[in-house]
């Protein structure tokens, strides 16, 4: 099993590195839970006006969010991370449970923690289109109650670290997505948060414009601006490149708490690539004896070789001793590698191996 310094298994042991007291952490829950009443049809409510149903949305949810840290909250729809992003915004109060930011509940402090909490809506039609970029920010900076004399000074600075000190009078309905994604990054920041909560911040983007961008949030975001980060990401690239640790919720359960490179090592390891011109050779079926498995279809690659995927090779080692077992009953090999996990297989594997079972 992974060392506990780097993996929490919800349920498992406590981890190595002494926890941090709710004051100190910049988020702490504490066996937060949370369910919502079912819709009920009108036939139902006439038939069973006493009867009533609950949907769980979290169940004794558990987690600390260290000072600066990006974290990533990862799951399939309908896993709760809507559900907590609202309670830590204080949109939503916990059914029961602690949850504090830097040291201040959510429900004794709102006021408090609405100082200190931003949510970044991916919603560009929240922007004024009919205003410039400087005047979008000088409306919120009012609303936000930034004194006047101040105001002048914040926009210049947002503006210039999210690039967009040079759109003069381009009024934002003219923006592309990636400058608009940026813009509601800077009014998001006109507050001065200390911990920013952002729901799958470079959806709709390009490539080039969401790998950017990802910069922008750990370089200006996280480094200058010293905010702790919190993202509901499906992508990969967020979760693996930009996150520090990641958590896996499902059906309201946080399932285990990691790095997300220790995540795919752990759960993803024992998958690999093979390559070859025999791709019917009867050596692939005799490794089901030593527990490797074909998993997926051959695929054709090029000049007549075959990609075959291979599941349950283990290690670098067992790796080893599988294509020695290939090699020596006379099977041609061209590369032999481990595949990538992808973050939908990683999430899948984390269900199936410690929730218990499949995502209905």
């Amino acid at each position: 099993m992974i060392e506990a310094l780097d993996v929490t298994v919800a349920g498992g042991p406590p981890r190595a590195a002494a926890p941090l007291h709710a004051g100190d952490a910049a988020v702490h829950l504490q066996s937060v839970s949370k369910r919502f009443p079912l819709r009920r049809s009108i036939r139902e409510l006439l038939r069973h006006p006493g009867r009533r149903g609950y949907q769980h949305a979290l169940r004794a949810v558990s987690l600390e969010i260290r000072p600066g840290e990006f974290f990533g909250l990862l799951g399939p729809n309908g896993a709760g991370k809507t559900t907590l992003f609202k309670i830590l915004a204080t949109f939503v109060t916990p059914d029961a449970g602690t949850v504090t930011i830097e040291g201040h509940d959510v429900r004794t402090s709102p006021n408090v923690v609405r100082q200190l909490v931003t949510p970044a809506v991916a919603d560009e039609r929240s922007l004024r289109w009919r205003l410039t970029a400087r005047e979008n920010l000088r409306l919120y900076a009012t609303l936000y109650g930034v004194p006047a004399g101040d105001v002048g000074r914040r926009v210049d600075d947002l503006l210039r670290s999210v690039g967009l000190e040079d759109t003069g009078r381009k009024l934002v309905g003219g923006f592309s997505t990636g400058m608009k994604q940026r813009l509601l990054i800077a009014r998001s920041l006109i507050p001065r948060p200390r911990v920013l909560l952002l729901d799958e911040p470079t959806r709709g983007l390009d490539p080039l414009l969401a790998r950017s961008f990802r910069r922008f949030l750990r370089d200006e975001v996280g480094r200058k601006q010293g905010c702790t980060v919190v993202i509901a990401t499906h992508n990969a690239e967020e979760a693996f490149e930009l996150c520090d640790r990641v958590g896996i919720l499902d059906r309201g359960r946080l399932l285990i708490v990691g790095s997300a490179t220790v995540l795919r090592d752990r759960f993803g390891q024992d998958r690999y690539r093979l390559w070859t011109r025999d791709p019917d050779h009867p050596c692939l079926d005799d490794l089901a004896r030593i527990g490797v498995r074909r998993t997926a279809g051959d695929e054709p690659s090029e000049d007549g070789w075959t990609v075959v995927e291979l599941e349950g090779a283990g290690t670098f080692d067992d790796a080893a001793r599988v294509v020695r077992h290939l090699v020596d009953r006379g099977l041609s090999v061209a590369r032999f590698e481990r595949s990538a996990t992808s973050l939908a297989d990683l999430i899948e594997r984390v269900v199936l191996q410690i929730g218990g079972g499949a995502h209905a």
